[in-house]
């Protein structure tokens, strides 16, 4: 079912109201990373490193929140999100949902391995996921973009990029909300 890109902040909102509220943890000792996941080389694929970014110009350093541009490779990072410690680790990344170009979605971790499509990377999400959420004690969730175009050499489309921008404006106002 297709539905209309500005519809889906709402339910996006309430998703991670609802994690965060799940991991019963005071927001005063509450640790996220927000790991940007893609390939900016392949169009559409470089979402999730721009949400990052956007986030990173928005957003003053804090030591409760970490802010991770991991590329194509995340397991390439899991010594940084070690140190850090986090207690939720929020992946954000290119997904197929079979939604119209540039619209956002919560995808629940568990949900990810009948979710093949989810990724181009190196290492299977499910089996990242398995590993971290062992070897971190932490919760994970994904945020995905739907991509219109991977095509090698492309930027991004411009749907995704008007979803880019409301994600990062979306999630801000979120993470300034729960940091004080």
């Amino acid at each position: 079912m297709k539905t209309s890109n500005s519809f889906w902040n709402e339910p996006l909102r309430s998703a991670l109201e609802r994690q965060r509220l799940a991991l019963s943890l005071p927001n005063d000792t509450l640790r996220l990373a927000l790991v940007g996941v893609g390939n900016e080389l392949n169009g559409d694929d470089g979402a999730g490193l721009w949400v990052v970014r956007g986030l990173k110009q928005a957003l003053a350093p804090h030591e409760r929140l970490l802010l991770l541009e991991a590329g194509s490779a995340p397991e390439n990072f899991t010594g940084v999100l070690r140190r850090f410690g986090p207690n939720w680790v929020l992946w954000i990344d290119a997904a197929d949902m079979n939604r119209e170009a540039g619209a956002v979605g919560w995808i629940a971790w568990g949900d990810i391995a009948e979710a093949p499509q989810i990724s181009t990377h190196t290492l299977s999400p499910a089996l990242l996921g398995r590993y971290l959420g062992a070897e971190l004690d932490c919760q994970m969730g994904i945020i995905g973009i739907q991509p219109a175009s991977l095509r090698l050499g492309e930027g991004l489309t411009p749907e995704v990029r008007r979803g880019v921008r409301r994600l990062v404006r979306l999630l801000v106002n979120w993470v300034r909300n729960w940091l004080g």
